[in-house]
């Protein structure tokens, strides 16, 4: 099956009464809609902004928790020929002003719970009767996008500065979900969906179970509970997740123990690195299921690297090898090839640019077409690709470099830790120094000194915490990852009470 407009991912050679979609919006109500439901409904979504006024090539935006109208309303803007932005809900009022402006969105679909963040001067259309009435029912032919035409801009979270609009074509990602329908067919399995449709991991699954005439279970947002009973309920074959997603599912044991998880065949973790330890607790809970870890990049696309080309088998916690279509290079700080340093990729789903943003393009994407990702990765004897580390979170410690990721992973060996993230602060004498946030499992008599030897005894003894902070949980940024950000400023300020009170 071939498919012209990214938003237009229909197989009409199937049968249009499957399901494609259950909505747990309402979760003790489920709507259920069908693969021609959705069709039906994305075409009237286009119809109604054309009838609205909008051109080709002007920008969309959708303000919303998961929900079916969020997808139909993603797929119907790309069909008009207008842009999709779909922006964190979860982001500041004034940020979300800001990427609104950022992006001139002539309208803004949204919720009840959103309504109130969209500026009086934007047009609005509110999910339910509103949205209803906005729909123009009918038969609509999607826009055949010129060659890189723009079909989405999806926005970074800005944790380093403003956030940035990358820009994303409709042949870029057309070529992303036929790279990953390769070795179909899939239209048997159900995904379980709970990432943010504002995210790359979320919306990539999606677009390839339409298009693979398979079915979503798509939950508003991630609750541990819900998405374990959601396998039981709706007989899920395929999990999605960001891996601290998963984390947080396996600890609700008395859910997994009262839950039917043999349907599950596929768990795909990505978007954030993930331990060994994760990866056979997740085995272990779905014995009949395939684990893998993924890797992909808003700028670069979410299909990069896979199994062997000739079947060398691939190692739990490595990306694996760069797939068809796929270049990739490995440059040290001097910017020679090395087979260990920050990552270079060149795909057909490379982003067009940061949107307004020229310099910050040149900074990443070079004049031939690599993405610039600043993902420091190792490749091995095999040709295997490993993550090491951001760039950007490497930080000196009395000369050292600390990768973040190398250090959780260690310390996420240890039986009693289950989750582990380390920051920097400021040190007078070493310059920054690693302080490490715990959250320990249930029932063990772990301290911040057994932590400490146990890394001093595993790892290079720069890399050891200088201090530990226990915590319940680990907080969340709106993609569900960990949240660095607010984990830097919790360590500033415990390190400050520290000397304070040794004063």
């Amino acid at each position: 099956m071939s498919f012209v407009n990214l938003g237009d991912l229909v197989d009409r050679t199937k049968d249009s009464g499957d399901t494609a979609l259950i909505d747990c919006l309402d979760w003790d109500q489920p709507r259920r809609f069908t693969h021609g439901e959705i069709d039906r409904r994305a075409q009237a979504v286009a119809r109604g902004l054309l009838r609205h006024g909008l051109k080709r090539g002007e920008s969309v935006a959708i303000l919303s928790a998961n929900r079916a109208e969020y997808l139909m309303s993603y797929l119907g803007v790309m069909r008009a020929g207008l842009v999709a932005v779909p922006v964190n809900h979860r982001l500041p009022h004034e940020t979300i002003e800001f990427i609104l402006r950022d992006c001139e969105a002539q309208l803004v679909f949204c919720d009840s719970t959103t309504r109130p963040g969209i500026p009086a001067e934007v047009s609005a259309i509110e999910f339910g009767t509103g949205f209803e009435a906005f729909l123009d029912h009918g038969e609509f032919e999607s826009v055949v996008p010129a060659a890189d035409e723009i079909a989405m801009v999806l926005y970074t979270s800005g944790s380093t500065g403003r956030s940035k609009g990358v820009l994303l074509s409709h042949a870029g990602h057309l070529w992303a979900v036929h790279q990953r329908l390769r070795g179909g067919p899939h239209s048997h399995h159900r995904l379980l969906i709970a990432a943010p449709l504002f995210h790359m991991n979320a919306l990539a699954s999606a677009k390839f179970a339409l298009a693979a005439h398979a079915s979503i279970v798509l939950l508003p947002r991630f609750d541990a509970i819900q998405y374990v009973e959601s396998i039981g309920r709706f007989g899920c074959t395929w999990l999605t997740s960001v891996p601290t997603m998963l984390a947080m599912a396996l600890r609700e044991t008395a859910a997994l123990a009262r839950t039917d998880l043999s349907t599950v065949k596929l768990v795909r973790m990505g978007s954030a690195p993930t331990t060994q330890r994760l990866f056979d607790a997740v085995r272990h809970t779905f014995p009949g299921a395939v684990v893998s870890n993924g890797y992909g990049t808003t700028e670069a696309g979410p299909v990069a690297f896979g199994p062997a080309a000739d079947g060398t088998p691939k190692p739990d916690l490595a990306f694996g090898w760069p797939q068809p279509g796929v270049e990739v290079r490995v440059l040290d700080a001097s910017g020679r090839d090395a087979q260990e340093g920050v990552l270079l990729q060149r795909t057909p789903a490379v982003m067009k640019g940061y949107l307004n943003l020229p310099d910050e393009t040149r900074k990443v994407l070079t004049s031939d077409g690599w993405f610039v990702s600043g993902d420091v990765v190792r490749r091995d004897g095999a040709g295997a690709y490993w993550f090491v580390g951001r760039s950007d979170d490497m930080f000196v410690c009395g000369g050292e470099n600390i990768y973040p990721g190398e250090v959780e992973q260690m310390l996420e060996k240890h039986p009693a830790i289950a989750q582990a993230c380390v920051v920097p602060v400021p040190d007078e004498i070493r310059g920054q120094k690693p302080v490490a946030f715990v959250v320990a499992r249930a029932g063990s008599q772990l301290t911040e000194d057994l932590v400490k030897q146990y890394a001093l005894q595993h790892a290079p003894a720069y890399q050891h915490p200088r201090q530990v902070i226990f915590v319940e949980k680990l907080p969340l940024a709106g993609t569900n990852k960990i949240d660095r950000r607010a984990l830097k400023a919790l360590a500033l300020e415990h390190s400050r009470q520290h000397v304070q009170a040794n004063a």
